[in-house]
């Protein structure tokens, strides 16, 4: 079984916005749904998971109703006090239903342009690693600097790359993974492969995707919108 765990419990602070992100309208739905519905359709997804604060857990399940996506909807988690965290919380409930062998996906709601083809490619390029990661290259020369005032090293910018999710992961090992960093050390992960990297396991790495960028700022939030508005435009032209 191969589950969808979608983080959705962040409250969105650099936004300068009282409403999280992931539930700010676009194209007249949720961002959280667009992301939703990817996985919703795609035939490898069989069951999803949300973690959500409690308060938005009702008015998720009536946007539901409009929006779809209760299909393969299996429940909520709580998010916990980092990004691991709430990942570790949503991994304990499905370790509830799943089996360790299953694979989890583990994407955030802010990243609305999640396309079939990523879906499908790391399901596929999983096969024979205990995880995978869509990564982009990076584009600028790259330093590194210890003290955040002066550069310290050239990094070869042919070796680093920039990690996106969605990641996938061997559900048991992963679990295991998180596990041995509870209680304190869990909340200094910042990125989801951390843990699998630190337990040895693994992990593939993918070509990544430009548009399948995370919602963080307001900057983010208009290219996202003009997006929207390009799609809706072309449509209208091909009708």
């Amino acid at each position: 079984m191969n589950i969808a765990l979608i983080l959705s419990g962040g409250t969105g602070m650099r936004m300068g916005r009282e409403l999280p992100k992931q539930y700010i309208e676009a194209g007249g739905k949720p961002i959280l749904f667009y992301c939703l519905e990817s996985l919703s359709v795609h035939p490898e997804i069989d069951a999803i998971q949300i973690v959500a604060e409690p308060k938005w857990q009702p008015q998720i399940l009536k946007w539901m109703e409009e929006f779809g996506g209760r299909e393969k909807f299996r429940g909520f988690s709580g998010p916990g006090k980092n990004r691991q965290l709430s990942i570790y919380q949503g991994l304990c409930d499905l370790m509830s239903y799943a089996e360790e062998s299953d694979y989890v996906l583990i994407h955030d709601a802010a990243r609305p342009m999640l396309s079939e083809r990523l879906i499908t490619q790391c399901f596929r390029e999983v096969a024979g690693h205990d995880g995978v990661i869509p990564v982009l290259p990076m584009k600028d020369t790259v330093y590194l600097s210890r003290d955040k005032r002066t550069v310290a090293a050239l990094l070869n910018r042919r070796e680093v790359y920039a990690g996106q999710a969605p990641e996938v992961f061997q559900l048991g090992a992963y679990y295991e993974a998180n596990q041995r960093l509870l209680p304190e050390q869990i909340l200094e992960i910042h990125g989801s492969t951390e843990p699998a990297v630190m337990a040895g396991m693994d992990i593939a790495i993918i070509p990544g995707d430009e548009e399948n960028f995370k919602i963080t700022t307001k900057a983010d939030l208009k290219r996202f919108w003009n997006m929207i508005e390009d799609l809706r435009t072309s449509d209208k032209e091909q009708e």
